[in-house]
């Protein structure tokens, strides 16, 4: 038997196949790891607002138990209990203060971790549409191969390298989303 002569645009279709499945591969595998980052992300700032919630809650204790100390001060003007009830107030505003500013740092961390969440939303959008163009690209360079038909192959290449664009964009960004 005499061996069937292969095309040699056969080799280009094979390679191109293989570079669109790997893109393909990657673009998953780095959209899904964005994607998990985004929710991690979203969860420890949600954490982080549920702790501001709560020093919310303690500094606004401790402001009414001073507001409280303050009116029970203006009227008991007996100068023997000035100096405890100035020492309550004292200690309930030191308390206040501390619970301000440790709500400072919690909402600059929760800030701090949203803005990482969107920047991995920005990265996995990209990726996920990576994936659509590439795998329809290794379906219609799957089916040239099968059927010989080179037309389907020069269709596959443009949509491959769509594909291709997207995936480049996941890293780079150069598309603003």
């Amino acid at each position: 038997m005499a061996e069937e002569k292969k095309e040699p645009w056969l080799n280009y279709l094979a390679l191109s196949t293989v570079i669109f499945a790997v893109c393909a591969t990657l673009a998953t595998l780095k959209g899904g790891g964005y994607s998990t980052r985004s929710v991690l992300n979203q969860t420890q700032a949600s954490d982080q607002w549920a702790f501001y919630q709560a020093k919310s809650i303690k500094e606004n204790l401790y402001q009414l138990q001073s507001e409280k100390i303050q009116l029970e001060a203006k009227l008991d003007s007996s100068p023997a209990k000035a100096a405890v009830y100035q020492e309550a107030i004292d200690d309930y505003n030191k308390k206040v203060e501390k619970y301000a500013k440790e709500k400072a740092d919690i909402q600059k961390a929760a800030q701090d971790l949203e803005a990482q969440r969107d920047d991995a939303k920005r990265h996995s959008a990209p990726f996920g549409l990576a994936a659509i163009p590439l795998q329809i690209a290794i379906l219609l360079s799957s089916i040239a191969a099968l059927l010989k038909k080179r037309a389907l192959w020069l269709l596959a290449l443009p949509v491959g390298l769509a594909g291709i664009v997207l995936f480049a964009d996941g890293f780079l960004l150069f598309y603003a989303v």
